[in-house]
């Protein structure tokens, strides 16, 4: 019984934790006074901030006519994929399935790109506006197997809020 009411209890807290986190990325779409870039930016801060295992939090965004995707936001160590062809690694692979893809263990990936030696595990999870793939918040874990049922339905509020946003106020993110 006290193992059950202790996992009752952490589930609690995790989810009012993630209530706030919520609320708090409901706070920086709403500012008027910056550009989705850089709430996009503070978004990634956000995440990294207050979740212990995302070590590496970004917004990737899709150039359909070149099949490829572009890095606009990041929070964590630069790194050099700040394009990946459609196909490519896990975040080209979301691209081409539209689906989300959790990684437990990216040693076990074939077609995984390496940004960092430190990262063991990653998840993506795409970012639709109207039905359509427009990019994808990808997060870096130095924890193997740091994801879980939790961070999807976390991330996917998040990619719903800033879909929400982008859609209600007509903005789209510039490729060039």
């Amino acid at each position: 019984m006290d193992r059950n009411f202790n996992t009752f209890v952490k589930t609690i807290f995790l989810l009012e934790h993630q209530q706030k986190l919520l609320s708090a990325v409901s706070i920086i779409l709403g500012s008027n006074d910056t550009s989705l870039e850089t709430k996009l930016s503070a978004i990634c801060s956000l995440l990294k901030h207050e979740i212990k295992t995302y070590d590496w939090v970004g917004f990737y965004f899709a150039k359909a006519e070149t099949k490829t995707l572009h890095l606009k936001a990041f929070a964590g160590i630069p790194n050099d994929h700040t394009v990946i062809p459609f196909g490519k690694g896990i975040c080209g692979q979301v691209a081409v399935s539209n689906e989300n893809f959790v990684v437990a263990d990216v040693q076990s990936q074939d077609n995984y790109i390496a940004c960092n030696i430190d990262v063991k595990s990653e998840i993506v999870i795409p970012l639709f506006t109207n039905n359509n793939n427009i990019g994808q918040i990808d997060i870096d874990s130095n924890t193997a197997n740091a994801f879980d049922k939790t961070d999807v339905r976390l991330l996917e509020q998040v990619n719903k809020l800033i879909s929400d946003h982008m859609t209600s106020n007509n903005i789209s993110i510039n490729i060039s």
